[in-house]
């Protein structure tokens, strides 16, 4: 039998010659941390002691970040900052600048390598972009996440938080894909439309789906939040969340129902439902 190689031994060589197993597991939210995403009008404390909380208590540094709201100044309390205060957070910064050159340099970034907690403030989301991708700015905010702690924000700051940029562009908000259309992507393959009942924006991220079908559309109502860790979300106080996905849920089921193709379907969840984002099902 000389010459002849046991196949268990050839088997480890196959699988060596093969390189390393890649057992990473892909999440459409963050590994760790957590993103707390807002419809816009936060106007619910508990959703501010949420993200106070997901970010280690009072004592936990938060940084919010009015910079899409557009002003020239801003105080210290801007960006839900003297609300966080009110609620008890004690350590709590104010960043802006609207030139990524600044939001490049150490001095600028430093209440960030320590933060477990950031806030991003309403207004254009475009702003976000223009001051601060590419920069070092939004690396740290990613690594914010990473040491795990919670990455949020309100209306434009929701938007930001998708890979896809809703409402982009800096003609007019009502342009679904517009001249930025790259958000900060802490939640993968994804658009996040805000404000949707309130303004009856409902129908509007059919026009971002029709160019981009593989996204997972999001659009979150007012004073409401989606709160997401890994692939789980969860909807959290408020009205509604609306799911583009391609399906249909309903809580009375929907068998019996005349419905739309899966081009124009949409579903709503609501405080408390539970959506898996990386099979694209409620959790019931």
């Amino acid at each position: 039998m000389k010459g002849i190689i046991p196949s268990s031994i050839l088997a480890l060589a196959a699988l060596a010659s093969a390189g390393p197993v890649n057992c990473r597991t892909e999440y459409v939210g963050p590994e760790n941390g957590t993103l707390v995403i807002i419809g816009g009008n936060a106007q619910d404390d508990a959703i501010y002691q949420r993200i106070i909380d997901l970010a280690g208590g009072p004592d936990a540094p938060i940084v919010t970040v009015p910079t899409a709201e557009g002003s020239d100044t801003y105080d210290d309390d801007a960006a839900a900052a003297g609300t966080f205060r009110r609620l008890g957070a004690k350590n709590v910064t104010v960043l802006h600048t609207y030139d990524p050159a600044v939001a490049d340099t150490e001095e600028f970034v430093a209440p960030l390598r320590a933060a477990k907690g950031v806030f991003f403030g309403g207004g254009r989301q475009w702003r976000l972009v223009d001051a601060y991708a590419g920069t070092l700015t939004e690396r740290l905010f990613h690594d914010v996440l990473d040491r795990g702690g919670v990455v949020s924000g309100s209306s434009a700051g929701a938007s930001i938080q998708g890979s896809f940029l809703a409402r982009g562009d800096t003609a007019t908000n009502q342009i679904l894909v517009g001249d930025h259309q790259v958000g900060f992507g802490f939640l993968k393959n994804a658009a996040i439309d805000q404000h949707v009942l309130v303004r009856g924006r409902q129908f509007d991220m059919f026009d971002i789906l029709k160019v981009r079908p593989e996204l997972l559309g999001i659009a979150i109502d007012e004073n409401t939040a989606l709160i997401v860790s890994k692939n789980d979300a969860e909807v959290y106080r408020g009205t509604y969340v609306i799911i583009y996905d391609g399906t249909f849920w309903s809580r009375e089921g929907s068998e019996e129902k005349n419905l739309p193709d899966s081009s124009s379907i949409f579903y709503f969840l609501k405080d408390g439902d539970k959506y898996d984002l990386g099979t694209r099902q409620v959790v019931v």
